[in-house]
């Protein structure tokens, strides 16, 4: 299995040396990814209209950021957890997706999803409404400009004469990850994803279920079910060495294929670690996976 871990910036911060030093380190402890978020906007926490979108934190855009830490580390993968591609000009997202591809040595796995911050759309431009639908499309333009010097395509939303982006990726694509949690978006996987970021379930029968639920869509689409990937998030917020022992053995059985200890997510059944330093997050980071390594 694939162990990453979430960089916990809203809570060490985002300068650059403390960027660097917490991804040197993590990659150093042999966790083989970093993940990121993604919000370009947040409301004002002090408005009762921003509900949910207020006062959210730090966020570095991801693909700045990984540029960055690309730089600053030999071989660990980054992933965007997820970016919100709908709220974005498809082309240019293509363009720094394979810029960043390239210069990390073909180290990107792209996260993907739809989003459901309304207030970024509205600051971006982009329809809130039709977002869904819309990325299907993108994922098509960006699919085809990654694999070809010259792109013609005539869709809903998106059109390109006979163009295309320099530099492509190394191979030719970038792996596609999506989160979400709805049938379509299974379905969206089924067609074109490598993979899928389940965060809604906890070891248990239902999650197994779902799983087995996206394997059926896929080989629907005359695809091999193991060549799409699943992955968890977990967090020390909870439980012992022993409670995540057990877990991670429940993942793999499972199938699950990539593990990612995110410390300061709260959602879903998920629960975030109480300590919020450097010295904290450090100490987390060794203590699981000293726990799980042998698990792996």
């Amino acid at each position: 299995m694939h162990l990453g871990i979430a960089l916990p910036f809203g809570d060490i911060g985002g300068d650059g040396p403390i960027v660097r030093e917490f991804a040197q380190l993590a990659e150093a402890e042999g966790y083989e990814g970093l993940t990121l978020a993604d919000h370009v906007l947040g409301g004002n926490p002090a408005n009762p209209a921003s509900g949910r979108a207020g006062g959210l934190g730090l966020f570095h855009d991801p693909f700045v950021a990984f540029g960055f830490i690309a730089a600053c580390t030999k071989k660990v993968e980054l992933s965007t957890q997820v970016l919100i591609l709908a709220q974005r000009q498809t082309v240019l997202v293509a363009k720094q997706a394979a810029s960043l591809d390239v210069l990390s040595g073909g180290r990107f796995r792209f996260g993907i999803g739809v989003g459901w911050n309304e207030i970024e759309f509205i600051g971006l431009n982009e329809n809130f409404h039709n977002r869904g639908k819309r990325s299907e499309e993108q994922v098509q333009v960006m699919k085809a400009l990654w694999a070809n010097p010259y792109t013609t395509f005539e869709g809903k939303w998106h059109r390109l004469q006979d163009a295309g982006i320099n530099p492509l990726p190394p191979r030719r694509k970038i792996p596609l990850w999506f989160g979400g949690h709805m049938d379509v978006t299974l379905q969206r996987i089924a067609k074109w994803g490598d993979g899928w970021i389940m965060l809604s379930e906890p070891p248990g029968p239902k999650a197994v279920a779902e799983f087995d639920k996206l394997r059926r869509l896929v080989e629907a689409e005359g695809r091999d079910p193991a060549s799409v990937g699943l992955e968890v998030w977990t967090s020390t917020g909870t439980g012992s060495e022993k409670d995540w022992r057990e877990e991670i053995s429940f993942w793999k059985k499972a199938g699950v294929t990539h593990v990612t200890l995110h410390n300061t997510f709260g959602g879903y059944h998920h629960k975030r670690m109480g300590g919020r330093s450097m010295t904290d997050h450090v100490g987390a980071m060794r203590r699981y996976r000293n726990a799980v390594a042998d698990l792996l």
